[in-house]
């Protein structure tokens, strides 16, 4: 047994300090008050001073310390090594916009990444696809040249692109690798959108409203489709009018929504997340670092986003000023909520782990509790992350405690 001892413990409710977390078979076997004597334990790290989190949850991560998602076919395992360093136990490799050929690829390494999981690497879950089918007027970042139209005639008939790939191609990319997608990005205003999302859900992938310019009565469309999440809360997408809620409103009202947003303090003011939060609750909020290649590297640097230029400052840029993204990491994201957005450490548990963990149906993770896989983070007073943990197994971190 390995005891992880004296440290404040996040509970789903309340923190317990001091607090020990028994550890066996990979799986969380108790949490008691206080701290065990040492003959107890296989292995023990005493770790006063620490708080001890549920492994993060990154449902939005396009890249990492040089890495883009769409880097070729070993991407995928390298942005998996190297994210259990900033407290990450899973995450979902993210895509902007692309061509069914580097579709193809990201799939096919998420699947290997999936099926043969490499030691000491964060869980690769199944894809989010900030899809070809978005308002190519909020695009951001995204490929213009990649960007197609559902018909609402046929679902399986696409607008005529002007590149040289259909819609149609992409989603046999997408029908060939289903259990490798998990989440798509739909615009929910473009014509036929509200047909591809039922086919989507009716196939059990999770179709997330963004990159949208959709007013409140079509984001209630896409909602009664069956769409369930929100795609970066705020950004690229309408600001909220009084008169004009548009989808931000409807996803800020509606209680079947679970909303993503970048906890960086650039792409949202953080009495917003404020806002958010208390319109919704931590339970339907997901903190995700929309992250780059630029996330892990030195300020001023340079990187890739699917393919184009970024420049790396306090968030991601395209050379024309577009923000495309964010430099954040999950630890740095956990860290903003509770000092600059004034988040308690429960409720910023809760949305770095707990709610991916629920949103996305993964059972016995992103909690801390008896019976729970053992994917824990241990954080210093400064909010960095000291160990983590995967399934019992130190993946990060100081063996000497």
């Amino acid at each position: 047994m390995i005891f992880l001892a004296d440290a404040d413990v996040v509970l789903p409710d309340r923190i317990l300090s001091p607090g020990t977390i028994v550890i066996d078979e990979g799986r969380i076997v108790d949490v008691v008050q206080g701290a065990p004597p040492s003959s107890a334990a296989d292995l023990r790290f005493d770790l006063h001073g620490h708080v001890i989190v549920p492994g993060f949850i990154d449902v939005h991560v396009h890249g990492v310390e040089g890495s883009d998602t769409l880097d070729g076919a070993d991407a995928i395992a390298r942005i998996a090594a190297r994210l259990p360093r900033y407290g990450v136990t899973a995450f979902c490799p993210t895509s902007v916009a692309c061509a069914p050929d580097a579709l193809r690829t990201l799939l096919s390494a998420v699947r290997a990444a999936r099926l043969t999981p490499q030691p000491a690497s964060a869980r690769v879950l199944p894809a989010h696809l900030e899809s070809n089918f978005i308002n190519p007027e909020y695009r951001g970042a995204q490929p213009l040249d990649c960007l197609r139209v559902p018909r609402h005639s046929s679902l399986g008939e696409f607008t005529p692109p002007k590149g040289e790939f259909t819609g149609r191609e992409i989603l046999a990319e997408i029908e060939l690798a289903r259990p490798d997608v998990g989440i798509l990005t739909i615009a929910p205003e473009l014509e036929g959108a509200p047909e591809l999302i039922r086919d989507l859900v009716a196939h059990g992938h999770h179709v997330s409203l963004g990159h949208s310019g959709a007013t409140f009565d079509q984001a209630l469309e896409g909602i009664a489709a069956g769409a369930r999440q929100a795609t970066h809360l705020f950004n690229r997408m309408p600001p909220v009018s009084h008169r004009a809620p548009g989808l931000a409103g409807a996803v800020l009202e509606h209680d079947d929504v679970c909303a993503e947003i970048v906890c960086d303090g650039v792409h949202v003011h953080p009495a917003m997340v404020r806002v958010a939060l208390a319109a919704k609750s931590a339970s339907r909020i997901m903190a995700i670092t929309d992250g780059t290649a630029g996330s892990g590297m030195p300020m001023g640097s340079t990187g890739r986003l699917g393919g184009r230029p970024i420049t790396f400052r306090d968030a991601a840029y395209l050379d024309d000023g577009t923000l495309a993204g964010s430099v954040l990491t999950m630890d740095r994201a956990f860290a903003k909520l509770v000092t600059l957005m004034r988040v308690n450490p429960v409720d910023a548990a809760l949305v770095c782990a707990t709610t991916p963990a629920r949103t996305l149906g993964l059972q016995g993770f992103g909690v801390i509790a008896g019976g729970a896989v053992a994917d824990l983070v241990v954080l210093d007073a400064e909010w960095r992350v000291v160990q983590t943990w995967l399934a019992g197994t130190l993946a990060y971190g100081d063996t000497q405690r």
